[in-house]
């Protein structure tokens, strides 16, 4: 497996496809990467050569952030929303969709599993 920025690439799929498994790059940027690398998009990455694979990673550390930069400037932003109370960082620091996505229904995914809330048991009324 090729590795570029210490990211294993699938061998089998075609350059473009594999370089859409590195955080931060979509299919977008993979065409904008490759087209300035001057190397075809449809070429598999198993028949990639050194000289090709380092040129990639040069241009990737030149106008991309990509992988742990990027991960760590996001951890920060939203950290500093936290910090200022922000009503979006008030959001992630509750667990709660961030962007005004409804939460009456729907919204397991940030939220979680359901907490059943203690269940009142239904007595038979007492005869008089």
């Amino acid at each position: 497996m090729p590795r570029i920025i210490g990211i294993d690439i699938p061998r089998e799929k075609t350059i473009e496809t594999s370089l859409t498994y590195l955080y931060g790059i979509g299919s977008y940027t993979a065409r904008k990467i490759l087209k300035e690398a001057q190397i075809e998009p449809t070429k598999r990455a198993k028949d990639l050569s050194e000289k090709e694979i380092s040129l990639i990673t040069a241009v990737i550390q030149k106008n991309v952030k990509v992988e742990g930069d990027l991960r760590r400037e996001i951890g920060q932003n939203i950290k500093r929303l936290m910090d200022i109370r922000s009503y979006r960082g008030i959001r992630h620091m509750k667990g709660l969709p961030v962007r005004g996505q409804r939460t009456h229904t729907n919204a397991r995914t940030r939220k979680g599993k359901r907490k059943t809330i203690g269940g009142l048991s239904k007595k038979a009324p007492t005869p008089k």
